[in-house]
């Protein structure tokens, strides 16, 4: 049996870079209820890949980004601390291998069992954004097949 064990030589790039470079910095630009917000966004940038990190300000409260090693999150943190808008920043260790950690800001999150309108609202996205969001959003098989019913009725 072949294993290979990679390991990496040295550290992971991270930096900042400007919030136009970010390659969803388009998609956060038609969704967001407040576009000017972007003038204080920035990219991170890991290895090559720029991702947007969109400051708090107006309806938008909170705001995170995942990775998936422990070390590329405390980095972004690092880098995110004397920027304007990112208040509180905290990493959220994920104990699970299948599941990101995340560096968040601001206000923290609402509880997951909350709908997605809360959650659009609270990450400060436009009201037709959301509207689109949850109009797209696929049904689960017991709720596609489930007919509604009064609990009166017989």
């Amino acid at each position: 049996m072949l294993t290979t064990v990679t390991t990496l030589t040295r550290p992971p790039t991270i930096s900042l870079r400007p919030a136009a470079e970010a390659y969803d910095y388009e998609y956060f630009r038609s969704r967001l209820a407040e576009p000017a917000l972007l003038a204080d966004a920035v990219a991170v940038r890991v290895f090559r890949a720029p991702l947007l990190a969109v400051p708090v300000g107006g309806p938008r409260r909170g705001g995170y980004m995942s990775f998936d090693l422990l070390t590329l999150a405390t980095a972004a943190r690092c880098l995110l601390t004397d920027q304007p808008g990112f208040p509180d920043l905290r990493v959220r260790w994920s104990p699970y291998r299948d599941t990101c950690h995340t560096v968040e800001w601001g206000d923290p999150a609402p509880e997951w069992w909350e709908d997605d309108a809360v959650f659009g609202r609270f990450y400060g996205y436009s009201e037709s954004a959301i509207t689109s969001f949850v109009r797209a959003r696929p049904q689960t098989p017991s709720s596609a097949t489930s007919t509604p019913c009064s609990p009166t009725a017989s």
